[in-house]
């Protein structure tokens, strides 16, 4: 008996001490759940922003609705903010025929019922000296309702035109030309 005591603390003792020693699996850090470019949530909202994108094109007042929360809030891209309401009477009652809007979905967080969409966007319409192409990033939050998704807010802004003015060209031989060590005369 007393040699079965003795195996048993043998062979007990370094398991609990290894197992004491060990460090406890600490739990992996939580990542913002950001779908990759294939995902079937990105093809999801790509598909109602289609369905915007097309609403906009035709001047389809109940397909605009259909995406829309009554709660729905826009800034556009110079800082106007519009309601649902006032973003369907604008669809109606405008004469800008060259009006056409394209959104490309890039990334889509779920966050339970609500939903961040960003992607970019360019808006075709009439301005004060033409026509103009808005070029620009947007942020889309949607909220689930009725087994679909509504959104209620937009955010847009307008991506500077690069024309290469107030850029300097360089006349350094190399693309990495430090001027205190340039050419001397000697």
């Amino acid at each position: 008996m007393k040699q079965i005591l003795v195996c048993c603390t043998v062979f007990l003792l370094p398991c609990i001490a290894l197992a004491q020693t060990t460090p406890s699996s600490a739990p992996a850090p939580a990542q913002a759940p950001v779908t990759s470019t294939a995902s079937p949530d990105i093809a999801q909202f790509q598909k109602i922003e289609d369905t915007w994108d097309q609403a906009v094109n035709r001047r389809d007042q109940y397909g605009l609705e259909n995406v829309l929360s009554p709660l729905f809030l826009d800034v556009s891209g110079a800082g106007d903010i519009t309601t649902r309401n006032q973003q369907l009477a604008f669809i109606i009652a405008t004469e800008d025929k060259s009006l056409h809007l394209q959104q490309k979905v890039i990334t889509v967080r779920l966050l339970g019922d609500t939903a961040v969409a960003n992607g970019t966007y360019v808006l075709h319409h009439r301005g004060s000296s033409g026509e103009i192409d808005e070029k620009g990033v947007f942020t889309h939050v949607f909220e689930r309702s009725h087994n679909g998704w509504l959104c209620i807010n937009s955010q847009r802004t307008v991506l500077k035109e690069d024309n290469g003015k107030g850029k300097k060209k360089s006349d350094a031989e190399l693309p990495f030309h430090i001027p205190i060590f340039g050419k001397s005369d000697k």
